[in-house]
């Protein structure tokens, strides 16, 4: 895997180390690997939401893996992130059903108005605009994951009044 030029300072603090400890208790000692995906998500959320590599190989140390094992999982699945991402990512959902009903146009409204492109960050880190494959919630396309919650049967509105709620801090990104 290809280190970047993006930097990221790791701190596994006593509090984070127990909870992945706690993680790691679940699964059988020889099968510490198995707790990969939530040591991940606890490690990402508590590094600005992104793994480094250098941060990935810290995973690989935690759960005794090779660092490979851990790449693999993380370039795969698009719930984690390889570069700094913006406070609010929207995850715009591009499979058929909503791409069907309008995603394409709902990706391209946001980026438009946030004067990014599709990947990219706003000058501030507050918002990153993605496309992602199907999240599960077709009955209510067009669709957007942020945080840990849908914003669903969007409209340019919708889209509107959700980038002045996240810029005053109305938006709960997590359910934790």
């Amino acid at each position: 895997m290809e280190k970047t030029a993006y930097k990221q300072t790791i701190n596994i603090t006593p509090a984070l180390q127990a909870r992945l400890d706690e993680l790691i208790g679940h699964y059988p000692a020889d099968k510490r690997k198995s707790a990969l995906l939530p040591v991940l998500h606890e490690v990402q959320d508590a590094h600005d939401n992104w793994l480094s590599t250098d941060l990935m190989d810290a995973v690989a140390e935690i759960l005794q893996i090779r660092p490979i094992e851990v790449y693999e999982v993380v370039t795969f699945y698009s719930m984690y992130n390889q570069k700094p991402m913006g406070k609010y990512m929207f995850e715009f959902c591009l499979t058929s059903c909503c791409g069907i009903r309008g995603a394409d146009d709902m990706l391209e409204y946001a980026c438009e108005k946030l004067q990014i492109a599709p990947g990219e960050t706003t000058p501030d880190g507050m918002f990153s605009v993605v496309g992602v494959q199907c999240l599960g919630a077709c009955g209510y396309a067009p669709m957007m994951q942020l945080g840990d919650f849908y914003q669903e049967h969007l409209t340019k509105e919708k889209i509107d009044q959700i980038i002045e709620d996240c810029k005053a801090g109305k938006i709960i990104l997590h359910d934790k």
